[in-house]
């Protein structure tokens, strides 16, 4: 029998490592490789292409949700499940819209995980209970739908956003993204005015609560 090929993306070591022991203790699951923040967990995706990615939201580099979107424009056949402490409604929307194919929070058993991989693998979708209810929510009252401007930024702009938390300066996102500088401050500009921000600061406090960074 062929086994499930499954990538896991998760900043914290521990929890990888558990994870890739669960996995890798059943006859149908193989870990095919780890990935400690999001720009590795898209590398190693496009290079390993996994049957199921299982990818966590808040990672250094890039977080989980623009993970999300990039597997599902350039690996269409990989199923994602987003495994995440985070139970807010806007979390689990964000991931939905973005393209993942379940949801699930971590202090879910091991008997669900697996049933989700199996699920996702198997060509359809899993949501734990409580992604399910915010769904079921989403369904009975869409005018309850809650925004978040990060999901109005354009591919290039959440780049730039990722580079402004790490602290870069204009000058070295223009370099970084191989820019000009007049280039890398219309971006920054557009980044702060769609966050409604007015400095760095401003930007890392919207990062920190909205779990888009470590």
């Amino acid at each position: 029998m062929q086994r499930i090929r499954v990538l896991l993306a998760d900043d914290h070591t521990l929890v990888r490592q558990s994870l890739v022991a669960v996995l890798n203790a059943t006859t149908d699951c193989h870990v095919v490789g780890e990935a400690a923040d999001g720009v590795a967990a898209v590398e190693q995706c496009l290079a390993l292409r996994p049957d199921v990615a299982v990818i966590d939201i808040s990672m250094p580099r890039l977080n989980g949700i623009e993970v999300v979107r990039r597997l599902r424009a350039e690996l269409p056949d990989t199923r994602v499940l987003v495994l995440t402490m985070h139970e807010e409604a806007e979390y689990v929307l964000q991931v939905v819209r973005a393209g993942a194919n379940g949801y699930l929070l971590k202090d879910s058993a091991t008997a669900d995980l697996l049933a989700a991989v199996r699920t996702l693998h198997a060509g359809q979708a899993y949501f734990g209970p409580n992604a399910a209810r915010v769904l079921a929510a989403q369904v009975l009252q869409p005018a309850r739908d809650i925004e978040d401007p990060y999901g109005s930024l354009t591919s290039r702009e959440r780049e730039v956003f990722h580079l402004i938390v790490e602290g870069l300066a204009v000058k070295e996102i223009a370099r970084k993204l191989g820019v000009s500088t007049k280039t890398a401050e219309h971006h920054r500009a557009h980044v702060l005015a769609k966050l409604e921000a007015r400095n760095t600061t401003d930007v890392v406090r919207y990062a920190m609560r909205r779990g888009l960074l470590d």
